[in-house]
């Protein structure tokens, strides 16, 4: 993914992604300063090195932080070409003013949830989770660990995704070495996973929509049901039975909750041997759903 901004200078989308990259730094150092940073819980990143240093050492978090990224973006330019502009330079120097600024007013531990832990930590992750999310929507990122897995990518040729595991556990256990609590890395490990899922949830949006592949003789008439009854459409798919290798209809089609639970009970009726397959439909893209125009421009 490329981070170099290609909005006009001032333009709508200009504000508009400056706009989600204030806000998305915002929720991202709220997210530290009140839930994460007071209990020593270390969800891997530059943040969470900081953290470490923070409690050690007793220096802000966000000039820590600001202290890491800085060199890592350069080197990051001078490995893997322009790719981090000045939307990620403004993404990661807003949440270390951010966060220094919050932590300053509102003091080390404004909520004191010393006693709740574990909903310190989802709700960490939750609105990090948002904070990074909004980021990624304006196509930029607050720094940190991300830069450096696609650096040792590069040089190791090994998968991005599989290094940040790496890269993240191994912060994870520094937390652990640092602070000596064996709660630490467990509570770290739920943000993680929380804040990963709600990046997700926030990119590709709550979907209801579920998507079928049905196998039926009396496919004709079920793609009567969807056609007129649901108002829906499909595809017609070509296969053979593994058995017996007859050719065989199958139906693939998209549609929301409620009429898949109608069109169930209708194929029931028609043909109780039918055979479906019902799976999560986390982004649908296309016509009588979202467009993908709608998607690239959010």
């Amino acid at each position: 993914m490329s981070f170099v901004p290609k909005e006009k200078i001032f333009s709508k989308k200009w504000f508009r992604s400056f706009g989600l990259i204030t806000v998305g730094a915002l929720a991202i150092s709220l997210g530290y300063v009140l839930f994460i940073t007071p209990y020593k819980i270390v969800p891997g990143g530059v943040y969470g090195i900081s953290i470490i240093i923070h409690h050690v050492f007793k220096l802000p978090v966000g000039t820590v932080a600001l202290f890491f990224n800085i060199p890592i973006t350069l080197l990051g330019i001078k490995i893997l070409g322009p790719r981090f502009g000045t939307k990620t330079i403004t993404g990661f120097l807003l949440t270390s003013i951010f966060m220094d600024t919050l932590s300053y007013y509102l003091g080390d531990d404004p909520l004191k949830l010393s006693d709740e832990l574990l909903m310190s930590s989802v709700y960490g992750g939750v609105v990090i989770g948002v904070g990074v999310a909004l980021l990624f929507k304006a196509r930029a990122t607050c720094g940190g660990t991300d830069m450096v897995a696609m650096m040792l990518s590069k040089l190791t040729k090994r998968p991005v995704g599989q290094l940040m595991i790496f890269v993240d556990s191994g912060i994870v256990l520094m937390g652990f070495i640092a602070f000596g609590d064996w709660r630490i890395p467990l509570y770290s490990w739920v943000t993680i996973v929380v804040l990963g899922r709600t990046v997700d949830m926030v990119m590709d949006g709550f979907s209801y929509e579920k998507c079928l592949m049905i196998v039926s003789d009396e496919h004709q008439k079920i793609r009567d049901i969807i056609i007129n009854d649901l108002n829906r459409g499909g595809t017609f798919l070509q296969g053979n039975g593994m058995y017996n290798f007859r050719e065989k209809q199958i139906i693939f089609t998209v549609m929301n909750r409620r009429e898949v639970a109608i069109l169930k009970s209708h194929i029931r009726s028609i043909d109780p041997g039918a055979f479906i397959t019902v799976t999560e439909g986390n982004e649908i893209l296309g016509n009588g759903f979202r467009s993908l125009n709608d998607k690239i421009d959010d």
